[in-house]
């Protein structure tokens, strides 16, 4: 079988493309010098592994010997895996954004040799299709175009380019004076969420409906503040919902991309790490605001899924589980009612769990008819008392059948897996697995997350440089600012975690060179790229959080927790700068910037500083310490050990001066910087931190 350019990449999604007829090349000089000497536009196509209509388009054009042949003849063809390359992806998408309306993937532009944009779209289907025009008229109107108009394609060009940087920022800055920071951006913040707040079914907005661990967690955080219990209620009842819904793997754990209908049923089925690792954060923080087991065992059963599905030999992260298996998207995860029913207790199964003769997926798909995504239609305190039985004995015998049933579903072809590590989404499960040892009291899990770190610096920060992505030995480019803020707050939750200080020097040797590298000498904000990313048509400054926390708000949080850790203020000056610049469009458009709004509501928040000084007694209180502290929503605490785990004092400057109540193991609380006698008592600090909350 011919491989073209493609067969040497790192990314599993460039792989799959690597025996198309397509001559693609990957992006890099190679592609742009050859555009630029024989005078051709380049044909660029960015997607991801997981992605259900990249395969579509990949099956039906890029397969294709025709529209190949055509391809080959009047571009350059240059593929980019967005995962890998995301400051390609969103100049890119701009540009689509700007000439269509809208955007996703797979993206397919066109570009003049300089890499100019002047058309493009997302998917075109390979033939004219209720007025949307096939992909073999777009070439042909694209050459029509590159030939007989090309100084008008050139000065359009130059315009939209123009536009691009001006829309992601990388002109001068709006003349916004920064702002002061308080309470009411997120009163507001709050009150926009109110507005568009779905009450029938949770979430936000109507279908396709994303689960947004943005919303959820800054609503935990106010009603934590304010009492709001309308607030709080929205956050559980979007979490109960979606725990329910198809969109929750309801067999093996872990969370699908998003929800085609309102009713969070059913789902685009791809799986993102960086989904589950933020989805699981979330349902840790509702665990300890409410106490939930439902909220409890779906955070468990997401990180177990992880921890299974998605962890390489090395300990690194995996990307993402595809849509499709065996062509078909969703096949993995459906059942029909008679294999349901083929097992012991599979009636009273079918029942809890919305499964119905003649299927209840509804798709345009012949192959999803008589289908069914499991699901929960009804609490099952409700089914329980329904059936006359306990709700415990119910859920002892559903869990065994989904076990059953995840025996059988392990015999199926698993979806593709996108085998990468991604440096910033390694960090967000970092995180996850930090706060679900600690919620959980689930030692696997920090044992997962100190071996990720371990990989995270031992294979993937090479020269000083963090890479971007990593796989199979190989290293794929510098990383970006995402990259380098993820995996520093993920070494202080490793820090909180472990009580080693090794890993607070990692994070301040990161932030550091985030600092030397993405800082902008005209403002406080930072570029999403290094000085190192070149070859790219815009340097953009990003605010804006998606399905992932922008670069921005991940730095600002992180250089807050940083500056308790280790005093220093100035930077908290510059994180408190970062949030001050955007105060207008936090306080305008909130709900664009949900996890710049948990930083600010860290600036803003009196420091909760716990520390722990090990005594005589520390093997049996401390662990009594630990339970306290971590069954407790303290979204603003910071949390210190006097003594590292190799014995030697931290020497850290929230631990100096600190020390054991005599021979007792003691705790020392600290709250807006006034600090009470140190307690010797679990159940004394339990008390108190109860009044606090």
């Amino acid at each position: 079988m011919s491989t073209n350019r493609l067969g040497g990449s790192t990314s599993p999604y460039l792989l799959q493309h690597a025996h198309n007829p397509v001559n693609w090349y990957p992006f890099g000089e190679e592609a742009l010098s050859r555009a630029r000497a024989e005078e051709k536009p380049v044909f660029l196509s960015i997607g991801y592994a997981a992605c259900h209509w990249c395969h579509v388009m990949e099956r039906e054009s890029f397969e294709n010997p025709a529209v190949a042949a055509r391809l080959n003849r009047d571009f350059v063809c240059i593929k980019v895996d967005r995962e890998e390359r995301p400051d390609l992806d969103e100049i890119y998408m701009a540009a689509v954004v700007a000439m269509t309306g809208a955007g996703g993937w797979p993206m397919s532009l066109f570009l003049t040799p300089d890499l100019q944009p002047f058309y493009g779209g997302t998917y075109y289907p390979p033939e004219d299709y209720y007025g949307r025009p096939g992909f073999g008229r777009v070439l042909e109107l694209v050459v029509e175009a590159w030939t007989g108009r090309r100084d008008a394609v050139l000065s359009g060009a130059a315009e939209l380019a123009a536009h691009v940087r001006e829309r992601l920022g990388s002109g001068p800055l709006p003349g916004v004076a920064p702002q002061a920071l308080d309470f009411s951006l997120i009163d507001g913040a709050v009150r926009a969420l109110e507005r568009s707040y779905d009450p029938a079914d949770g979430g936000w907005g109507s279908a396709p409906k994303f689960p947004s661990s943005g919303s959820i967690e800054l609503l935990l955080r106010h009603a934590r503040r304010t009492g709001d219990a309308r607030a709080l209620g929205w956050a559980v009842h979007t979490l109960d919902h979606m725990a329910r819904g198809g969109l929750y793997d309801q067999l093996g754990g872990g969370f699908h991309r998003y929800s085609t209908d309102d009713q969070w049923l059913v789902p685009h089925f791809e799986k993102m790490l960086y989904d589950n690792a933020q989805l699981a954060t979330a349902y840790l923080e509702a665990t300890q605001a409410t106490g939930s087991p439902l909220f409890r065992r779906v955070a468990a059963e997401t990180l177990d899924y992880v921890l299974r599905d998605l962890c390489g030999p090395k300990g690194e992260f995996f990307s993402s589980e595809d849509a499709d298996s065996e062509g078909q998207e969703g096949r993995f995860y459906l059942w029909t009612e008679a294999e349901v029913l083929g097992v012991d207790d599979g009636p009273l199964f079918a029942r809890a769990y919305g499964v119905e003769g003649g299927g209840n997926f509804s798709s345009h798909e012949p192959y999803h008819a008589g289908q069914n995504i499991l699901h929960l239609p009804k609490p099952l305190e409700t089914v329980a008392a329904e059936l006359g039985v306990a709700a415990h004995e119910l859920e002892t015998t559903l869990a065994a059948v989904r076990a059953r049933l995840l025996s059988l579903r392990a015999t199926r072809v698993r979806p593709g897996l996108d085998d990468k590590a991604v440096a910033a989404w390694n960090g967000l499960m970092v995180s996850a697995c930090c706060r679900g040892a600690q919620v959980l009291d689930a030692p696997q899990h920090a044992d997962a997350a100190v071996r990720a770190g371990h990989f995270l610096m031992e294979h993937m920060f090479l020269d000083g440089v963090l890479l971007r992505s990593w796989r199979a030995g190989r290293g794929a480019g510098p990383g970006y600012l995402d990259d380098y803020a993820c995996v520093a707050n993920a070494f202080v939750d490793l820090y909180e975690t472990t009580f080693d200080p090794a890993w607070l020097r990692d994070a301040e040797g990161f932030m550091e060179l985030l600092l030397a590298e993405f800082g902008d000498p005209d403002g406080p904000l930072l570029f999403h790229t290094s000085t190192r990313h070149t070859g790219i048509i815009a340097r953009s400054r990003p605010v804006q959080d998606g399905a992932e926390p922008s670069g921005n708000s991940m730095a600002a949080r992180t250089l807050l927790r940083l500056s308790r850790h280790l005093g220093r203020s100035d930077w908290r000056d510059r994180a408190v700068a970062i949030l001050s610049s955007q105060a207008g469009l936090l306080a305008t458009a909130p709900q664009a910037l949900l996890k710049m709004l948990h930083a600010v509501d860290l600036a803003l928040a009196d420091p909760v500083e716990l520390v722990l000084a090990p005594g005589d007694d520390v093997r049996e209180a401390e662990p009594a310490f630990l339970r306290v502290i971590h069954e407790c929503f303290l979204p603003h605490r910071s949390l210190a050990r006097t003594i590292g785990p190799d014995g030697r004092p931290a020497n850290l400057p929230l631990t100096r001066g600190r020390g054991p109540v005599g021979k007792a193991t003691a705790v020392y609380l600290c709250r807006g910087n006034v600090c009470g006698a140190p307690f010797t008592n679990p159940a004394e600090l339990a008390e108190k931190l109860g009044k606090m909350l």
